[in-house]
C-alpha cells in the first residue's frame, strides 16, 4: 500500500503546479497601467477602417482603385480646370460687343456672340482663352487678343454627419475645416478625423480620406462619416 499512496501524493502535486502556473498567467502577462491609459485615449478607428477589418473583401478592384489613392498625387495643386456652374470674365481687347461674363453651362461650354459654344469642360482659362481667339480669327476678328479669368468658381458639396449639408460657394484657400464650419458644424454622430473628399478629374472621380486641413477645391464632394461608437 505503500507505493501507492506515495504514487498518488506525487500525482496531487503535478496538479496543483499546473493549477498554479495557470493562475499566474505566465503565458499571457496582465496589462500594465501604461497600456490601459493608452487604449482609453487611442485615436477610434474610421468606418472605412472599421468596415475594412469586418468584411475584407467586400469591395470589388475597381471600387478600391476608385477610392485610394496616394496622398502627395490628391494634394498635388495642379492647375485649375473649368466645369459646369464656373462664371467667367471675358475680355476680348478692342471688342466691348464681346467682353462680358459667362457661366459655363450643363454641356460644359461658354456661349457667345458671333462665335456660339465654345467647349470649357476640362480647360484651363489660358486654353479657352487659345480655343474663343481660334474662333475669332476664324473671320470675325483679324488678330483677336483674349483675356480669361474666373469670376466666380463653381460651389462645393457636403455631405453627412454635419447640421446643415448640401451646396455651398466656394471661397479660395477653403480647407475641409471650415467648409464644415460653413455647414454649420459636425453633429454629435461625426468621425471628425478622416473626412472623405470626392474630385472630379478626368475620366471619372477619385475618393481619398483625408484630414480637416486639406484644401477643398471647386466641385469637390466632402462625405463626413458616422463613427461606429
Amino acid at each position: 500500500m505503500r507505493p501507492v499512496s506515495l504514487f498518488v501524493v506525487a500525482l496531487f502535486a503535478v496538479a496543483a503546479g499546473g493549477c498554479a502556473s495557470l493562475s499566474t498567467g505566465t503565458d499571457t502577462p496582465a496589462a500594465s497601467a501604461a497600456d490601459l491609459d493608452s487604449l482609453a485615449y487611442a485615436r477610434p478607428l474610421s468606418p472605412v477602417a472599421v468596415r475594412a477589418q469586418v468584411q475584407p473583401q467586400a469591395q470589388s478592384l475597381s471600387q478600391a482603385q476608385s477610392q485610394v489613392m496616394p496622398a502627395a498625387t490628391f494634394a498635388a495643386e495642379l492647375p485649375y480646370t473649368l466645369d459646369t456652374g464656373d462664371k467667367l470674365r471675358v475680355v476680348v481687347f478692342g471688342q466691348d460687343g464681346l467682353s462680358n461674363s459667362y457661366v459655363v453651362d450643363a454641356s460644359g461650354a461658354i456661349t457667345m456672340p458671333l462665335i456660339k459654344a465654345v467647349p470649357a469642360r476640362g480647360l484651363t482659362t489660358s486654353a479657352l482663352a487659345r480655343a474663343v481667339g481660334d474662333r475669332l480669327r476664324q473671320g470675325f476678328v483679324r488678330e483677336p487678343h483674349v483675356a480669361i479669368e474666373v469670376e466666380a468658381y463653381r460651389p462645393f458639396f457636403i455631405l453627412g454627419e454635419v447640421t446643415a449639408p448640401g451646396q455651398y460657394a466656394y471661397v479660395p484657400q477653403m480647407t475641409v475645416e471650415k467648409a464644415v464650419a460653413v455647414a454649420g458644424g459636425f453633429t454629435p454622430r461625426a468621425y471628425r478625423w478622416d473626412i472623405e473628399i470626392e474630385r472630379p478629374v478626368a475620366g471619372g472621380v477619385v475618393r481619398q480620406a483625408v484630414p480637416p486641413i486639406e484644401r477643398v477645391r471647386p466641385g469637390d464632394t466632402i462625405v463626413v462619416r458616422e463613427r461606429w461608437f
